[in-house]
């Protein structure tokens, strides 16, 4: 039987890579999919790119970091398909590279609205919808048990997710409900090119050529390799795992 045969699984973030790189392989296992993110063009994109049936994908146009917004996106799942077994927080915003003292407040809280908040409110509705015994993933990153000067905002977020994680699994364990962090490293994607053009710019150097010198792998991993630590959480390939962080940084935080 396919790793998550007819079971409903929420993507946050899922236009961006790798939302869309996990949804690929939930379907490929035989999942249902609803795909939620602000973009309402990219969702269509990634619809189309997916090429999945019309009964096992859905989305919905959502700002995350909204009670009302998440409440209908998880009340679009259930009605749609009776329960939710997966939810895969991921939305997430990088901010901007400035040192603390200089780094502009309306963008500290929009990360924190997006990066934490979010997965807060996700937690907090879909916990009560989703089926005994299902699986919370939320994105966190290598800056989640690290930091480097000028990214208080994205490293304090990426912190406070796991904190957030730690916390649930332990409410939701008398469920069976396991909840894990993904930790990726840099991955080659749209969202990774934004922050090295900022990085580079502090500085004064090419930021990928710098990332890669210091990932013991080398380089820059891919969404799809990341997704596969992903769904092998959503599944129960992980049954006995709940409370934990999984690197997917190419040893970056070693």
């Amino acid at each position: 039987m396919a790793l998550l045969e007819a079971r409903t699984c929420i993507i946050t973030g899922g236009a961006g890579s790798l939302g869309l790189a996990s949804a690929a392989a939930f379907l490929a296992e035989g999942a249902r999919v609803l795909l939620v993110d602000r973009d309402a063009p990219a969702l269509a994109s990634a619809v189309r790119a997916l090429g999945a049936p019309a009964d096992r994908i859905a989305t919905v146009v959502a700002d995350v970091a909204d009670a009302a917004a998440t409440r209908a996106y998880v009340d679009a799942a259930v009605s749609r398909w009776g329960t939710v077994d997966v939810l895969f927080s991921n939305a997430g915003v990088s901010g901007v590279i400035r040192p603390v003292t200089e780094y502009p407040e309306e963008v500290f809280d929009q990360v924190m609205a997006v990066n934490v908040r979010a997965s807060f409110l996700a937690c907090k509705y879909a916990l009560p919808r989703m089926s005994d015994g299902g699986s919370i993933v939320i994105t966190s990153s290598v800056v989640g048990v690290t930091s480097d000067p000028g990214i208080c905002a994205y490293a304090a977020s990426k912190h406070a997710v796991i904190g957030l994680m730690r916390t649930v699994a332990k409410e939701a364990a008398a469920r069976r409900i396991r909840v894990n962090v993904v930790a990726p490293g840099p991955i080659d994607n749209d969202f990774q090119r934004d922050v090295e053009a900022g990085l580079s710019l502090a500085l004064g150097r090419d930021a990928t050529s710098f990332l890669n010198g210091i990932i013991p792998l080398g380089r820059h991993g891919t969404a799809e390799e990341v997704a596969r630590t992903v769904l092998f959480l959503a599944s129960d390939q992980s049954a006995f795992s709940t409370g934990g962080v999984f690197m997917a940084d190419g040893g970056m935080h070693v």
